[in-house]
């Protein structure tokens, strides 16, 4: 589990890495992408294990018995979450951008309201509106630094015409990691407006030392006739390129109502996917998240200190998953200044803060899961772009 170990990526049709240029003008050359939330590790060689095993057969055919597969996310569930899984409950679908699309189609109805906490996971809105639903964005308060929320500020937004809200815990971009409170306040928000909740977990494994993320599925068991729970291997283990992901569903008629969308659309699963997640949902997989849940919490640290002593600059503390929110409002510049020196004078290729919704103006997104040379080497960049201000 060496971390530090750089590994070449361009030229391999990497979206992060050789997309970047046509994103946003940094060349792959000698610009630096934070932006694509992938990271630049490899998995647990328990991964690279099974997939060569796979590869050796030679034989590419329809992936069949599911059994191992199921088996393994239902250990890890019960093993790092707390949480007993019917493995009828489990649906595999091509990622969890797929999975709430074909939640949207399952629950709603076109012109629906789609709630989100914003700002938010920019391929929620993309998805809700490609759809004909309408984005109903309730922004986060920020306080001290930290998104919270406030539910009756959200209970005046609605009109009676939402039909499903979609959580992201831990949060993205933001970091949080929900308290059991803030998950109760989620959980009555959408029993009092009669809303389908999806919670999209994604980054679940991914909390800094000292968190504990804790799964919407065991907060209120008032809720299932009402919950969506959304996870994925892909995350976690840097397996994105997999596509797969795990809609878990215990409530039998929102179950049927799902089966009924996948099935029309004729979803099957990936086998490479299948054969890298079983694996990975291990003991060996395990104590590679926790070696890299540390390396993270090392280049999250790093890093904030480093953001911080640029004057005007503030990076938001996180709780979980690997991509720094960094306020640049302090520097009183706009938004396209700000994004003109991090991409043509520091060559740092970044999401845009206002792509994530209502809240997210001021704003940019970094991915910190890569080696800690390359952290090092983006702060001496944010201090040249920045070095008038200090």
């Amino acid at each position: 589990m060496n971390f530090d170990e750089i590994i070449e990526r361009r030229g391999t049709h990497s979206s992060k890495w050789d997309g970047m240029e046509s994103y946003c003008g940094v060349s792959p050359e000698d610009g630096l992408p934070m932006w694509v939330a992938d990271m630049d590790f490899r998995p647990p060689a328990c991964v690279q294990t099974a997939l060569q095993a796979y590869l050796d057969t030679g034989i590419y055919g329809y992936f069949g018995d599911d059994s191992a597969y199921l088996a393994a996310i239902c250990w890890w569930m019960d093993n790092r979450h707390g949480w007993t899984l019917d493995p009828k409950a489990i649906f595999s679908t091509h990622g969890l951008v797929n999975g709430t699309g074909l939640c949207i189609q399952a629950y709603t109805q076109p012109g629906d309201g789609v709630v989100l906490f914003t700002p938010v996971y920019h391929a929620f809105a993309r998805v809700i509106k490609a759809a004909g639903r309408a984005v109903v964005e309730c922004e986060l308060a920020l306080n001290d630094g930290r998104y919270e929320m406030d539910f009756e500020a959200y209970d005046a937004q609605m009109t009676g015409k939402e039909s499903m809200v979609i959580l992201c815990s831990p949060h993205n971009p933001g970091g949080r990691v929900w308290t059991r409170e803030e998950l109760q306040g989620v959980a009555d928000f959408a029993k009092r407006h009669d809303l389908v909740l999806v919670s999209d977990e994604i980054h679940h494994d991914l909390v800094m030392p000292g968190q504990t993320h804790l799964p919407m599925a065991l907060v209120d068991e008032s809720i299932e006739d009402r919950l969506v729970m959304m996870t994925s291997s892909t995350k976690t283990f840097n397996l994105a390129g997999g596509h797969v992901g795990n809609v878990i569903i215990h409530n039998k008629a929102l179950r049927a109502r799902f089966a009924a969308v996948m099935g029309a659309l004729g979803i099957s699963p990936n086998s490479f996917a299948m054969h890298m997640a079983t694996a990975a949902y291990s003991p060996e997989g395990a104590a590679w998240v926790d070696a890299l849940c540390d390396y993270l919490d090392g280049n999250c640290r790093l890093f904030d200190a480093g953001i911080d002593a640029i004057p005007g600059l503030k990076a938001m503390r996180l709780e979980g998953t690997y991509l720094a929110w960094v306020d640049f409002s302090g520097t009183g510049m706009a938004p396209a200044e700000v994004q003109r020196r991090i991409l043509e004078d520091a060559k740092i290729a970044v999401n845009f803060g206002e792509v994530f919704g209502a809240g997210g103006e001021g704003f940019q997104r970094f991915n910190l899961g890569t080696q800690r040379v390359r952290v090092e080497e983006a702060i001496k960049r944010m201090e040249a772009a920045f070095s008038d201000l200090q």
